[in-house]
């Protein structure tokens, strides 16, 4: 029999939030002991519309962390909240596993020295969706035999930020095994400017955002008479639950900081 595992969920309320409650549930090994909430303190998540579980609300994660010693906090909010309760769930023992991006390499450094401190794991990913760890993975794989390659990301009208983090990802694993080429035409002219994209070590990256979309992203390698395209589609919010489960077991097993689930994939 597993071990329970008590988590913590930040963000209820939204989107990725509330898939996240529905995990906790129908997991037998965790155990959703509070979630933190910048309103309603004070009252169950049962009380709220949409909701069956029991668990506390708080508006404080101090408090919530103090009076509920859970070993996983589950953050899938914004970037600077997440940087915020990053912090805070290491400096208070409890393990990480967050999904929002904007973490800088200074941000990255500070918390592994955290996590040595503390002795325990934490897990930040661009994305949780088994299928688009597998994408990245693959194209790490096709950058060593196709170097010229651009990125095409494409997320719902209300995300914040852009390039994605897992189009960033994406170009960052593809530069680690290409040596840097600046694609395209010498003399080329954007008549528009950003016409071809953001930038990275010579890599295009080219961001849509439309109503209707949820998570998706094309990577499309160019060889001579020959492309390659690789693909991975998210169709809704459940799509990304099976690594966050994955992530929030694995956090429990290890006792350093780690950035992107293909790092913990065979």
């Amino acid at each position: 029999m597993e071990k329970t595992i008590k988590v913590v969920i930040a963000g209820p309320r939204g989107r990725m939030g509330r898939e996240a409650v529905k995990l906790a549930e129908e997991t037998a090994h965790f155990e959703l002991v509070g979630v933190v909430d910048h309103k309603f303190g004070g009252m169950q998540l049962s009380d709220l519309e949409g909701f069956t579980s029991n668990a506390a609300i708080y508006e404080s994660m101090t408090e919530c962390f103090t009076e509920t010693n859970p070993d996983v906090l589950i953050d899938l909010t914004t970037p600077e909240i997440g940087k915020k309760h990053t912090r805070l769930a290491l400096e208070y023992g409890v393990r990480p596993v967050v999904g929002t991006t904007g973490f800088s390499e200074s941000d990255l450094k500070e918390l592994e020295g955290l996590t040595e401190q503390k002795g325990i794991g934490a897990i930040i990913a661009p994305n949780f969706a088994i299928g688009a760890i597998l994408m990245m993975k693959f194209s790490k794989m096709a950058a060593k035999y196709f170097e010229d390659v651009e990125i095409l990301e494409m997320h719902h009208d209300q995300k914040l930020d852009a390039p994605s983090g897992t189009g960033m990802k994406t170009a960052e694993l593809i530069a680690s095994v290409r040596e840097s080429k600046q694609q395209g035409h010498p003399d080329e002219t954007e008549l528009l400017p950003g016409a071809r994209g953001a930038e990275f070590d010579g890599i295009r990256l080219h961001s849509i955002r439309l109503p209707g979309l949820i998570a998706h992203q094309e990577v499309i390698f160019g060889g001579n008479g020959q492309s390659l395209k690789i693909r991975h589609d998210s169709y809704n919010r459940e799509s990304f639950m099976s690594g966050v489960k994955f992530a929030v077991e694995q956090a429990m097993k290890i006792d350093v900081l780690v950035y992107g689930l293909e790092n913990l994939m065979e």
